[in-house]
């Protein structure tokens, strides 16, 4: 079987319709994704109790640096084969066997980049639990990944909550039995382990994919180059978003790190929110893009309302509920950590927008450019900010290498396909935001059950003056109506 040439066949499921299922598997998956991270958040909280600051960071240190060196495991295939086999469905078993043996390659490249790692840092003792962990992610991002492509995503729905499960049970043994950092590696890579399982199974006894050794290396060979730009991307957001960990590390030790990741790690939990929705739609656009080119900027429009409409207001009520969020980051010292992170919430959802569109119109080359601009921004504040404000310097960084990467994305998107109308778009949103930060503004000190309350009030306060703004347009109750109805 070979691969369909890049001007054959069009995909066969017709862009009609699309909207409305897209709607509806986003609220699937993010309803999935919300009961994860509760699971996934008490997860984190176990270990910070259990590892105190010092232990936490040095298992933060390890799980981040593994993070850099899976870009070796990564080429781009993970995206691609999500937008080529959504564009040809037919060709899904052919994709998923050649990547599944051509990653097992990739895997020697970043076992010697991860083992250099190690070395440097003094963490060598961690590399083989921490190496699987790696791997066996790697595989299920890669497995997962033919769910989204075909938009059957009830499966990868039951895989989140499952898996966030698996790894809670092994983290209390660990807890339970008193055991360090290597084992609770060991439950992550269990957990990973679980997932590959899973999806294998659904995916052959589902007949979705028949799997068989398959290793056609014209066409890796070509993926490679194909997806450069993509493996580009996702190497430097990956240093970008982990290297600040490993520098703060190195330059103040231990305990700052764990202050640091305390608060980072509800920040990047959110992340999964605008993951969610950028692995439903981006498929779609893809879609869009080679059947339904019109339709483009009105979907990667609607996408970034979307994201600004949820990520703003989860931006404005972290940083006015720090306080009452401790449960979340446990150490008292990370709490104005978590303030400065708040700042780049909004941010960090609406950038997936930018994301989605430049690589359905095959302009991910575009934004390989602009993360690699962030990424250089990002180590040049980190060195700045660390060494006089440790880890508050660092939670700046972050923040200020969120902003550029959106802004950054902004233009590419008016450059290559349309100007993403923010104004028009966004100032009722803006507008609801802020009068829900004015009703939390005096509850900031609410501690306890309390804050769940005020969370409640404060949302409601924020879906009312968007309602009575019209942030919701006609076009947008209809497809809702019609995501509903099915």
């Amino acid at each position: 079987m070979q691969e369909v040439p890049a001007d054959g066949a069009r995909a066969t499921r017709p862009a009609a319709g699309l909207g409305s299922r897209t709607l509806r598997n986003t609220a699937v998956i993010l309803a999935a994704r919300v009961a994860s991270r509760i699971v996934a958040l008490l997860t984190v909280i176990v270990l910070e109790i259990h590892l105190h600051p010092a232990g936490f960071g040095l298992f933060g240190d390890v799980v981040n640096i593994a993070a850099l060196s899976t870009v070796f495991l990564d080429a781009g295939f993970n995206t691609l084969f999500q937008r080529e086999a959504a564009r040809r469905p037919g060709q899904l078993s052919w994709y998923l066997n050649n990547l599944i043996s051509g990653r097992l390659g990739l895997a020697l490249l970043a076992l010697g980049a991860f083992t250099a790692l190690l070395a440097l840092t003094g963490k060598l003792t961690f590399l083989l639990p921490a190496f699987l962990m790696m791997v066996l992610s790697s595989y299920s991002n890669l497995l997962r990944g033919a769910f989204y492509a075909v938009q059957r995503l009830g499966f990868e729905a039951v895989a989140i909550v499952l898996e966030s499960l698996v790894l809670l049970g092994l983290v209390f043994l660990g807890v339970m039995t008193g055991r360090g950092v290597d084992f609770f590696l060991w439950a992550y890579a269990g957990s990973y382990a679980f997932s590959c399982a899973y999806f294998a199974i659904v995916l052959a006894a589902r007949r979705m994919v028949k799997f068989s050794w398959q290793f056609d290396l014209s066409f890796l060979r070509r993926w490679l180059w194909k997806g450069l730009p993509f493996a580009a991307t996702f190497a430097i957001t990956t240093i970008y978003f982990k290297i600040d960990v490993p520098i703060l590390n190195y330059l103040r030790g231990d305990y700052q790190t764990g202050l640091y990741v305390a608060a980072y790690k509800p920040f990047e939990a959110l992340l999964f929110i605008p993951m969610s929705m950028l692995n439903v739609v981006f498929p779609v656009l893809a879609i869009y893009h080679r059947e339904a080119g019109d339709r483009v900027t009105w979907a990667v429009s609607r996408f970034f309302k979307g994201l600004l409409m949820l990520g703003w207001p989860i931006g404005v009520g972290t940083f006015m509920l720090v306080e009452g969020l401790r449960p979340l980051y446990q150490f008292a010292a990370s709490a104005p950590a978590l303030r400065i992170l708040a700042l780049g919430i909004p941010f960090m959802f609406v950038s997936n927008a930018f994301i989605a569109a430049l690589g359905a119109i095959d302009r991910q080359l575009s934004f390989t450019w602009a993360a690699l601009a962030s990424m250089f921004v990002n180590v040049v504040l980190n060195l700045a900010l660390i060494p006089p404000f440790g880890y508050l310097g660092a939670s700046w960084a972050t923040v200020l290498t969120e902003v550029g990467l959106a802004l950054f994305g902004w233009l590419l998107t008016a450059r290559y396909l349309g100007r993403v109308p923010f104004p028009r778009l966004g100032w009722r949103i803006l507008l609801a935001g802020v009068a829900m930060g004015g009703v939390l503004y005096p509850l900031q000190g609410v501690h306890g059950p309390m804050t769940l309350l005020v969370i409640a009030v404060g949302g409601l306060v924020y879906v009312a003056v968007l309602l009575v703004l019209g942030g919701v347009d006609a076009e947008e109750r209809a497809l809702l109506r019609r995501a509903l109805r099915r």
